[in-house]
């Protein structure tokens, strides 16, 4: 179905703005995405598009009037935009034409491929969405088999966490566990638990990732807490040569999932 929309007193116009809240979205089981490469991934991953808006004015290439036309295939409502409408309902600052509503369903433990020799991500509170958003697109980059979220801090479907994602959030294994629970799921496959301090007497370069392992970060301030930390059964020393002694926890989470992948061989894990 297309529709036009052009004012921004439209109810349906000021409905999807009140979608920016979590509180409406979580009520509503729904998240907002935007830009063709998000728009496209989640179709491909089989994501319900409830409503597509689109102003043709803003696209930023040719292939966009593909994309709506599979999207009203697939049983998107389509409205098109105003430009000042779909500038309204944008979180970006240069909007690229392109924003829709997507069903959402939250993935347990029981979602996620359980592989003795699996390399699983574990994100504990993390509280920027723009880092989590980061995390789930390296672990898809190596190929990881999931990324278990324990204790959030942050919306998992935050608009932002899915475009910094890049769409990864859609592909990638994904599941939302309190830290008990997913530490008694990891050790009852006989995964064995990573973790990164500055205390550790070994570089992340010198333990064994090529067996079922779990890399485990923690919140951006803090770190991880003592229960992750004291339950690891590894812990690395990442080398820091300058003058901080830390890393963002997405890029100490990248560096140590690319060393498994390297001590892997470079194969999917999932």
């Amino acid at each position: 179905m297309k529709l036009q929309l052009t004012s921004l007193k439209n109810p349906k116009v000021q409905h999807t703005f009140s979608l920016r809240e979590r509180k409406v979205r979580d009520a509503e089981g729904v998240t907002m995405l935007e830009g063709y490469r998000e728009l496209s991934r989640a179709l491909d991953a089989g994501i319900q598009i409830l409503e597509t808006y689109h102003c043709p004015a803003l696209y930023l290439g040719e292939n966009e009037p593909a994309l709506i036309h599979r999207l009203e295939m697939a049983g998107s409502d389509i409205y098109e935009c105003s430009r000042e409408v779909l500038c309204k309902l944008a979180y970006r600052d240069r909007p690229e034409g392109l924003i829709a509503v997507a069903r959402m369903r939250r993935k347990t433990l029981a979602d996620i491929p359980a592989k003795k020799d699996g390399l699983y991500m574990v994100a504990e509170t993390i509280e920027k969405p723009g880092n989590l958003g980061s995390i789930l697109r390296s672990a898809d980059a190596v190929g990881a088999t999931a990324v278990i979220v324990c204790d959030k801090q942050t919306d998992l479907y935050n608009p932002n966490v899915i475009r910094a994602s890049t769409g990864a959030i859609f592909s990638m294994p994904l599941a939302e566990a309190t830290s008990v629970e997913a530490l008694a799921w990891l050790r009852n496959l006989g995964i064995k638990t990573l973790a990164a301090t500055p205390h550790a007497h070994q570089y992340h370069t010198d333990v064994d990732m090529t067996k079922g392992v779990a890399i485990v970060v923690g919140a951006e301030q803090y770190g991880l807490s003592p229960y992750w930390m004291n339950s690891a059964d590894l812990q690395v020393l990442i080398p820091m040569l300058g003058k901080m002694d830390s890393l963002n926890v997405a890029t100490a989470a990248t560096i140590l999932l690319y060393e498994a992948a390297r001590q892997r061989g470079w194969k999917p894990s999932n």
